[in-house]
């Protein structure tokens, strides 16, 4: 599936910026299943400096630093993605019993080692409550994937989405204490759940293709950035992508932008300046499906 992408971010400040510095994870990624077929990523004021590079998850990361005062700044990405799914057969035979054995014989160290996605992080501490709510829902003899499965049917169904609840720093443990947040909240609650059975998980950030009401036509800027969860389902099934806010495997209308232990790792935009009132945001996202 084709898709073309474009997202807006724009910051307005009360009083202008004198400098400013600002990390940057707004593209789609490039990976065996989404190829980027274009990606522009624009920055209005254009910036003193400018570096595009990796990070250690494999990320596309662009600094960009301002040395001139400004009153505004606009985050623009127009990209072309090709999603083409996930590439790993769905055996769904690797029994939870197995895991700790075999997270002990592998070896790797590299971006996608299980190993960094199963203690705490940053943001997703390692908690009684996510053990406690795991195990609740969690019945015996399950396979890892379908204890993935089972712990995102339970939030979906314990968990009420509001956008107005929570902000992007609030922490999983307040918004599960409400049973209330948004896909941000719900991932890492769900993380923090299946690490406490040791099922390696992250945060996948990225986009969402929705569909309009029927008879209702899209509204341009209508989509958001999304946010979903990836796990370690063993060696042959390797990373398995699902989403607790809208209780579903990930497939090809998911279009990942990075991924990593949790928000942290890959917020959209984190900046460093001095400014003084009130800061303005606005975000606008559209996801084109393209019929050939």
């Amino acid at each position: 599936m084709r898709y073309d992408i474009r997202l807006s971010i724009d910051y307005t400040y009360a009083s202008p910026v004198g400098s400013g510095r600002h990390l940057l994870r707004l593209m789609p990624q490039d990976t065996p299943e989404q190829r980027r077929v274009s990606g522009l990523l624009t920055v209005e004021p254009p910036p003193r400096e400018r570096t595009d590079r990796l990070d250690f998850f494999g990320n596309d990361v662009v600094e960009v630093v301002h040395t001139a005062p400004h009153s505004s700044i606009l985050f623009t990405v127009n990209a072309r993605v090709e999603r083409v799914g996930p590439l790993t057969a769905t055996t769904d035979e690797f029994p939870m019993a197995n895991m700790r054995a075999e997270l002990a014989q592998f070896q790797s160290l590299d971006a996608l080692s299980p190993h960094h996605f199963l203690a705490g992080s940053t943001r997703i501490k390692p908690l009684p409550v996510w053990r406690e709510y795991a195990r609740s829902v969690v019945g015996a003899g399950l396979t890892v994937r379908a204890a993935v499965e089972a712990v995102g049917l339970a939030l979906h169904r314990d968990m009420t989405f509001d956008s107005g609840m929570t902000t992007v720093d609030t922490l999983p443990e307040d918004a599960f204490a409400r049973r209330v947040g948004v896909c941000q909240d719900y991932t890492q609650i769900m993380i923090g759940c299946l690490r406490a059975l040791g099922i390696p998980a992250g945060y996948v950030s990225g986009f969402l293709r929705t569909e309009p009401p029927p008879g209702k036509k899209r509204l341009e800027g209508a989509d958001a950035m999304h946010a979903w969860v990836c796990a370690w389902c063993g060696p042959e099934e390797g990373w398995v992508e699902y989403d607790p806010t809208n209780a579903a495997f990930v497939l090809t209308d998911h279009i990942s932008i990075g991924r990593g232990r949790d928000y942290s790792d890959v917020s959209p935009v984190r900046g460093m300046l001095k400014t003084t009132g009130k800061t303005v945001t606005s975000q606008a996202v559209d996801v084109l499906p393209l019929t050939s």
